[in-house]
């Protein structure tokens, strides 16, 4: 990053020149525990440096940007409309609303991917399906989501979902969310629709938690789970959106969302914060889901097995 006075610098990324405003200012500050001062530039070395692996999950999916202009001190904003001052050679994808439309950004290139830094967007988020079929999904997450501190109950749900995925014969990958708990990761072939993908995540969710009634809920008022994992669907659904695989959250310490190969749960240190903006492309250039991700599902004979299995 070349800077050409104290306020601004620029970063290449192709064949585009990214400027970097106010690249010293503080994002995430120090939480005092020993995590530094997460500034612009770091962010936006965090993301010219996972690029390569990041970009494959961003391109043809309309975003949800979480932004903090003024870092984690001011206030947040969940932007879905690109505004517009951005540059025209950035992606729009117009899609609809109740009552409308709105025109999201779609992140196809690593150009696009610095500038959104610059513009404080510390995370993106992610529809789970894309551009040319934004009512096909083609990815289903379960998003297992703790009652507490307790993450040997969050690895423990994550071994049994992926064992009764590996049941239906569902290919499925595992991510920290950065945040509490875990994602897993389901790669769909575009074929159905959203109700349709719900219907089935909720079906496989409710058959985990019949059997482990006192661990795990498909309840979706927290006042009805108790200290029991909730197993959350509600995410694969039009328009919404999920943590983009090595997003920065906006927490102390700038953990990020990672992927993770199932082998990871064996490991007693694993919890949702454990890689940070220090270290993740590190574990990103383990390409956990390189495999994964490439093999898609119906979900007809996967259904017809979970039909056998209740």
């Amino acid at each position: 990053m070349s800077a050409a006075d104290g306020r601004a610098a620029t970063v290449r990324a192709g064949h585009r020149a990214v400027e970097i405003h106010r690249p010293d200012k503080i994002l995430i500050p120090g939480d005092g525990t020993g995590a530094k001062d997460v500034t612009k530039a770091d962010l936006v070395a965090h993301y010219r440096s996972i690029a390569p692996c990041m970009l494959p999950h961003l391109r043809g999916r309309p975003l949800m940007l979480e932004r903090h202009p003024d870092g984690l001190d001011g206030p947040r904003f969940m932007q879905k409309n690109t505004p517009g001052h951005y540059p025209e050679w950035i992606t729009r994808a117009e899609l609809a609303k109740e009552g409308g439309t709105v025109c999201h950004t779609v992140c196809d290139d690593a150009a696009t991917l610095l500038y959104l830094a610059d513009q404080a967007a510390l995370t993106m988020h992610r529809w789970l399906s894309r551009t040319d079929h934004p009512d096909r999904p083609d990815l289903m997450i379960f998003d297992l989501d703790p009652a507490g501190d307790d993450f040997g109950a969050v690895r423990e749900a994550a071994r049994q979902l992926g064992g009764l995925l590996d049941e239906l014969d569902l290919p499925s990958g595992l991510m920290t969310t950065g945040s509490r708990g875990l994602h897993v990761v389901v790669p769909l072939n575009g074929r159905h629709g959203f109700d349709e993908v719900r219907e089935f995540a909720r079906d496989v969710a409710d058959t985990l938690a019949a059997a482990h009634p006192d661990r795990l809920t498909t309840a979706a008022r927290k006042k009805d789970r108790g200290d029991r994992l909730y197993l959350d669907v509600q995410r694969n659904a039009y328009a919404q959106t999920a943590v983009a695989p090595y997003a920065v959250r906006a927490l102390p310490g700038a953990p990020v969302a990672t992927p993770v190969a199932w082998e990871s749960l064996a490991d007693p240190g694993l919890h949702a914060r454990r890689w940070t903006i220090a270290d993740a492309a590190e574990q990103a250039r383990t390409r956990p889901w390189s495999a994964i991700m490439r093999r898609r599902r119906a979900l007809g004979p996967a259904r017809r097995r979970l039909a056998e299995l209740s």
